[in-house]
C-alpha cells in the first residue's frame, strides 16, 4: 500500500522557502515564473518533464508567449505542499532554466 505524503506546516514551508529565495508560495504550491520566449519555453518543458518522469514528481506548468510558470505541489497529498516539493534530489528547475538562459520574474 502506498503511503500518502504528509503536508508541511506553514512555518516549515516558510523556513524551507528561505532556502529558495527566488521561489514563493501561492496558496498550496510553491511557484516561480521565468521570462523566456515561447519556443525556448517548450524546450524547457521537455527538459524538466523528462527529469520529472524519472523521479515521479511533476510540476504544474503554464507556458505563455514570453514566460513560463512552474507550480510545485504534491498531488498525492491533495495538492498540498510536502517535503517532496523541496527535495534536493528532485528536478532543479532553476538549473534547467539557466541552461535556456531565462530571466526570473518572481
Amino acid at each position: 500500500m502506498r503511503t500518502v505524503p504528509v503536508p508541511l506546516s506553514d512555518s516549515e514551508i516558510e523556513r524551507r522557502l528561505r532556502e529558495l529565495p527566488s521561489w514563493s508560495r501561492v496558496d498550496d504550491e510553491i511557484t516561480k515564473t521565468f521570462s523566456i520566449r515561447y519556443h525556448g519555453g517548450v524546450a524547457l518543458i521537455v527538459h524538466v518533464a523528462d527529469v520529472e518522469r524519472r523521479i515521479g514528481h511533476y510540476a504544474d506548468i503554464d507556458l505563455r508567449w514570453d514566460s513560463i510558470r512552474f507550480g510545485i505541489t504534491t498531488h498525492d497529498a491533495g495538492h498540498r505542499i510536502t517535503a517532496a516539493d523541496f527535495d534536493p534530489g528532485s528536478v532543479d528547475i532553476d538549473d534547467c532554466a539557466a541552461f535556456y538562459q531565462t530571466d526570473r520574474r518572481s
